[in-house]
């Protein structure tokens, strides 16, 4: 049976476990004729809170770390069918020992051009998946609006006392991929 996290909350992952899938999912609004492009990334941060350079930086034009420890699945550009409509493969046991936590996060791909927010947005959720066995292992579901804002903070996988957590967030930020990986440490051009 799955855990399922409130935001605030976190929780310890079990040490066996050692590749697993972030699987992240959606269903945009069902307005005719507009399309929703939301897109999952993460960031590979130090005990500063920074990416160590920008190929920690983890996403559609960038889709794996240089040792293969993280690995992102694919665009998913409507958000269509059941399921995780974005993927991230992470082999903790090959996560660089200087990288403290993982941030994940989804953000509308022109949204404010687009005038679209995630308010609009309804059933997004983050998951973990035990690769083993295929077995979610915990589920956050983002359950209040999120109102006007475009780019999200989901969640965080991080390293305490040598055990990887997990931490539900759901942070909202009206602004764009760009904003929020510029704040973490990558270089934007």
């Amino acid at each position: 049976m799955a855990i399922s996290l409130a935001k605030g909350e976190n929780t310890t992952i079990d040490p066996g476990l050692t590749n697993i899938t972030v699987g992240l999912g959606w269903n945009p609004s069902e307005t005719p004729g507009v399309e929703f492009d939301l897109d999952a990334s993460c960031f590979l941060l130090n005990a500063q809170n920074k990416v160590r350079s920008d190929a920690d930086f983890i996403f559609y034009n960038q889709p794996t770390t240089k040792n293969g420890s993280v690995t992102y699945g694919g665009d998913s550009r409507t958000g269509a069918g059941n399921g995780d409509d974005e993927t991230i493969q992470i082999e903790l046991p090959k996560v660089d020992a200087d990288v403290q936590s993982i941030i994940f996060t989804v953000t509308i791909y022109k949204g404010k051009e687009r005038k679209q927010n995630f308010g609009m947005v309804r059933n997004a959720y983050i998951r973990l998946v035990n690769n083993s066995d295929g077995q979610e292992i915990m589920r956050f579901e983002l359950t209040e609006d999120a109102g006007e804002n475009t780019a999200l903070i989901f969640a965080k996988l991080y390293r305490r006392d040598g055990q990887w957590k997990f931490g539900a967030i759901g942070q909202g930020y009206d602004s764009d991929l760009g904003v929020i990986a510029g704040k973490l440490g990558v270089n934007i051009k």
